[in-house]
């Protein structure tokens, strides 16, 4: 899964000796599978723990990882090296941006993989993006477009005709898609 080297193990356990209730240290990334993804380490408390959380004891420390982060941590790589003003630990995870998705992905996972790899270079030639906000309890894909987008006079025959066909081809356990962008800001729209 992630590599921890033995500097960054030493680092991270001295930084963990100087908080009195941190466990150890929770790894996820945040918008795993898109060019947004970032790799994250926080401390972990006690009320940080999610049921989920898959845990691992390295040598030196204990982590918990997101258990929908796993997947896109495979062959990260946690270093520490010392330089002149004291050291920087790195975080490199090659295939955070990379989705990984099958009929068996969240959710959340396939429409990212379809925006960002199908739409959004459409989307792009206009200026525009969108992306996702979340998935409902319905079943709805709730949308924020930007750029030439938001506030084009177009964005509803791209919403439904484009972006919806699309994504109801693709993830038929979708009930629909919503926007929420305000299009009253129309100061970059293309149209």
């Amino acid at each position: 899964m992630i590599t921890i080297t033995e500097a960054a193990q030493d680092y991270l356990a001295e930084l963990l000796a100087k908080q009195e209730d941190a466990l150890g240290v929770r790894v996820f990334i945040n918008q795993p599978g898109t060019p947004r993804a970032e790799t994250c380490i926080a401390y972990c408390r006690q009320g940080d723990l999610c049921e989920e959380d898959i845990e691992h004891a390295f040598d030196k420390l204990t982590a918990w990882f997101e258990p929908r982060s796993v997947p896109f941590l495979e062959d990260a790589l946690v270093d520490y090296a010392k330089d002149r003003m004291g050291g920087q630990l790195t975080i490199k995870a090659p295939n955070a941006k990379m989705p990984r998705v099958g009929d068996d992905s969240p959710l959340e996972d396939r429409v990212n993989y379809i925006l960002y790899n199908e739409i959004n270079p459409s989307l792009a030639a206009h200026g525009g993006e969108v992306s996702l906000v979340e998935i409902t309890g319905d079943q709805f894909a709730v949308l924020q477009f930007g750029g030439g987008c938001q506030g084009c006079s177009a964005v509803d025959i791209t919403l439904k005709n484009g972006v919806e066909r699309t994504l109801l081809d693709q993830v038929p356990q979708l009930a629909g898609v919503r926007d929420v962008t305000d299009h009253t800001d129309r100061s970059q729209a293309f149209y």
